[in-house]
């Protein structure tokens, strides 16, 4: 069935030529308009002809347009596809510089998140004035804020999409078993979720894991060098929060949970694998950088080169994303099972219903189904997902209200902060650096201050 199908920042462009790969390969969405919108011209040019010749030589009915006008790509669209962030890789790396000289070591895991929800907020009150029937699906981060103020602030049908869920599939690559063969669940918070089912082949393969770790982990962990910046689901600190809380933390949880895995370099190092030490590290981050300003070099040849076989360089297998199964199920029927961040309504107990959790559901004609989940172990929820909710808490209060005072707070709670001077001076010298001018005005001391 035809579908438009808007991708606002579509100059991400390797995320954005997966999506029309996916595309292409479903049957059931032969013929639908897809348009990129992104206010880079040279990268919208760049995917728009990726997109146009990859869907040629796939021989898809794809029809293709191209906006920096977010109103045009909103006018008459039934799936908003949100991959746009506004502060890059550089304005980051500006920041921790200066955090760094006021003694926190990679910015003190300080996350501003004012940009962001901005936007995604305001995306979400467009469409309800130009296309209120339309799915908005967050694809970038970060979600789990995102997705909450959405469902909050606006009836827009949200949902907020990852791939960490994923992890369980090295797990099971790691310890020997086929992941193909294995179920699994992991509900919680966006990156801050927790296997509760690993099943292989109808039993419980939990017991594989233990003889794993028992028998193989410590040779491991001597031997393994990163296969990539995020390499983090069987290092040393997943497996310590495994014996922590007796489940494993899948995707990006095991980089986020502790401060005592993140106190330097070293300690990284200790925890994680090398050479980076996990992908919050400086090395990390420069390799993160490298990376995508290649990949855009070579996609942009690629898209003016017509001796090219984009099919050749991409390939035609699907991807594992889950945006363009979702779409398929939403629209044809064919149901899906899916890992999604939606509004909570009693799907995980113990966190409020107008919260985005992170759990299985079902996806068909009737929509996005969240299924109810057991709750997780309460050391679990009392050290790890009831301290996240909160911290999300202050994030939208902050950003609601323009209180300042709650940012200070955020820093003056960081392990690294020494003094109230300290946080102080971090916190004004980061607000005051020149791209993040419009976040200093909307933030605020109190009136009392």
């Amino acid at each position: 069935m035809t579908q438009k199908i808007s991708i606002i920042g579509a100059g991400s462009a390797v995320f954005s030529l997966a999506l029309v790969k996916d595309l292409c390969l479903t049957k059931g969405l032969s013929g639908s308009h897809v348009c990129f919108m992104d206010i880079d011209s040279e990268r919208l040019d760049m995917i728009d002809a990726l997109g146009r010749r990859y869907a040629e030589e796939l021989g898809s009915g794809l029809t293709f347009e191209k906006t920096p006008d977010r109103a045009v790509a909103l006018e008459d669209a039934d799936f908003v596809i949100n991959t746009a962030a506004i502060q890059d890789e550089y304005v980051k790396h500006d920041i921790r510089t200066v955090t760094d000289k006021h003694g926190y070591y990679y910015g003190g895991r300080m996350r501003l998140l004012y940009y962001q929800i901005d936007l995604m907020l305001s995306i979400a009150r467009d469409m309800e004035r130009i296309c209120p029937d339309a799915w908005l699906i967050f694809a970038a981060n970060p979600v789990f804020e995102g997705t909450t103020l959405v469902s909050r602030e606006t009836a827009i049908k949200t949902v907020g999409l990852c791939h960490g869920h994923y992890g369980y599939r090295t797990i099971a690559s790691t310890i020997g078993i086929d992941p193909d063969k294995v179920t699994f669940q992991a509900p919680g918070l966006n990156h801050n979720i927790w296997m509760t089912h690993f099943i292989y082949d109808g039993a419980d393969a939990y017991p594989l894991l233990d003889e794993w770790i028992e028998n193989e982990a410590e040779a491991y962990w001597n031997e393994h060098e990163a296969t990539g910046t995020h390499d983090t689901q069987m290092s040393r600190a997943a497996i310590h929060q495994y014996k922590m809380y007796g489940l494993m933390p899948i995707g990006d949880t095991p980089r986020r949970s502790g401060w005592w895995y993140h106190a330097d370099q070293e300690t990284k190092l200790r925890w994680f694998f090398p050479p980076w030490g996990g992908p919050d590290t400086y090395g990390a981050r420069a390799v993160t950088r490298q990376s995508k300003e290649e990949r855009i070099a070579r996609m942009t040849e690629a898209a003016y080169d017509p001796d090219t076989s984009l099919v050749d360089m991409f390939g035609a297998v699907r991807t594992r994303e889950q945006h363009i199964s979702i779409i398929d199920g939403l629209v044809n029927d064919n149901e899906y099972r899916a890992q999604v961040n939606v509004r909570n309504d009693g799907a995980l107990a113990g966190i409020p219903d107008d919260v985005a959790v992170e759990v299985p559901a079902i996806v068909n004609r009737n929509g996005i189904q969240p299924l109810r989940v057991q709750p997780l172990p309460q050391k679990v929820m009392l050290e790890c997902i009831l301290p996240n909710w909160l911290g999300m808490e202050r994030s939208l209060y902050a950003y609601k209200n323009g209180d300042r005072s709650v940012l200070l707070y955020e820093v003056l709670d960081n392990h690294q902060t020494r003094s109230y001077d300290q946080a102080l001076a971090m916190l004004e010298d980061v607000l005051g650096m020149e791209p993040n001018e419009e976040m200093n005005r909307h933030y605020q001391w109190p009136a009392n201050w």
